[in-house]
């Protein structure tokens, strides 16, 4: 019995992890959504960052130079703009999302039955972002929890839980945990530090221009990724030491360069 109020209250503290909105000082913008072929098309980067600002949230494209008080791309949230496919409708809706990827809100769906493409796509904008301006969104300055720090949390609390029932899978689940948890932090100071942004197939690193230096593509193994680095393909591997290699055969030999990188 004491066994289970433990774990019921382990279970609880890593909910009480959760990130709010006002957790995050500003919001990123993309300059392009994947429903629209060109950059700012129909002027909707425009107006999500315009609609952000109208929102109280600080707003920045992804081109743009962050302040220096945002060096740490995880004290951001990320914006992204979903069509919902419906005949003689236009809908949208928006997520913001940590640096992981990780899905912090959803607006409601905004819907427009407007026929010409610009004025139906703002429409819909306006009204998704109603549910945004609800939030009453106000900075709180508190520390982000990184949804990776969540979700080993979780794991632990889940794989504890199954220790009560069976032992024995419980223990090959904790041999199964998650490999990124050995990183070893970077040091936010370091010139050559990127930030990795998440993206549909994995992540771009991103130095503090920002400019995108190397694009990554999930494997089944979380501690190596291919990676793509000025038009040379290698993979991007977490070792024993806890610090990420970027490794690629030039003139036909092995070249081994550390990367440091914060997911």
């Amino acid at each position: 019995m004491k066994i289970k109020i433990l774990l019921t209250a382990l279970l609880c503290s890593v909910v009480g992890f959760a990130q709010s909105v006002n957790d995050y000082r500003a919001v990123i913008v993309p300059l392009r959504y994947d429903f629209i072929k060109t950059d700012n098309q129909y002027r909707l980067a425009t107006l999500t960052k315009s609609n952000l600002l109208k929102g109280g949230f600080e707003a920045y494209y992804t081109n743009e130079q962050l302040p220096d008080g945002l060096t740490d791309r995880c004290q951001v949230l990320y914006i992204d703009v979903k069509k919902d496919n419906a005949f003689l409708v236009t809908k949208l809706f928006i997520e913001l999302k940590d640096c992981y990827g990780q899905v912090v809100y959803t607006s409601e769906v905004g819907k427009s039955k407007e026929k010409e493409y610009e004025v139906a796509y703002k429409e819909a904008l306006d009204n998704a972002f109603k549910s945004i301006y609800g939030l009453h969104y106000k900075y709180s300055g508190k520390s982000v929890v990184p949804s990776r720090t969540v979700v080993a949390q979780k794991n632990t609390a889940e794989t504890l839980a199954a220790a009560t029932v069976a032992p024995a899978a419980a223990a090959v689940k904790v041999a199964q945990t998650n490999p990124v948890a050995a990183t070893v932090s970077p040091d936010l100071k370091d010139p050559n530090l990127l930030y990795a942004q998440p993206t549909e197939s994995g992540y771009q690193l991103i130095d503090k221009t920002p400019k995108v230096v190397m694009k990554l593509l999930k494997t089944s193994q979380a501690n190596v990724y291919i990676a793509i680095k000025d038009n040379v393909q290698g993979s991007l591997i977490l070792k024993e030491d806890g610090q990420w290699y970027f490794e690629s055969y030039q003139n036909d030999k092995l070249v081994s360069e550390k990367i440091v990188v914060k997911f």
